[in-house]
């Protein structure tokens, strides 16, 4: 009889229910990370509170909001302080979305890695 664990039928049932077990959870923690990221939402305001804006985990601008002050405020200044808070916004948008992706998936995983150079090379707006 062959000793080869490699060819001894019950271990390679073994291992293949190990490794089906470990694609189902990969399975599982990426629909959580998914929808976590998909419901995730960054509000930051500028420090004077002349601008807020909201992204969502894509870097995307979904709400702006100026406090009345602006119209005493030259536009040029107004815009600055948007673009500022924005990247402001971005920047920890994408630190939140990297730890969302670390709960879930763990940092030494290759989907972990690879979700998370895509999040950070996809877009503008990865965290120093």
């Amino acid at each position: 009889m062959n000793e080869d664990p490699i060819l001894e039928p019950g271990a390679a049932l073994d291992r293949l229910a190990a490794w089906k077990g470990r694609i189902d959870q990969l399975a599982t923690d990426t629909g959580t990370m998914s929808d976590q990221l998909a419901e995730l939402r960054v509000t930051v305001a500028d420090e004077t509170r002349l601008v807020e804006v909201t992204v969502d985990a894509q870097g995307a601008l979904v709400d702006v909001r100026f406090s009345r002050r602006i119209q005493q405020v030259e536009p040029g200044r107004v815009a600055q302080v948007l673009m500022d808070t924005l990247t402001e916004a971005r920047r920890r948008i994408a630190v939140r979305a990297q730890e969302i992706i670390a709960a879930t998936l763990g940092t030494e995983s290759p989907a972990a890695r690879a979700i998370a150079a895509q999040v950070g090379g996809h877009n503008r707006w990865t965290a120093p």
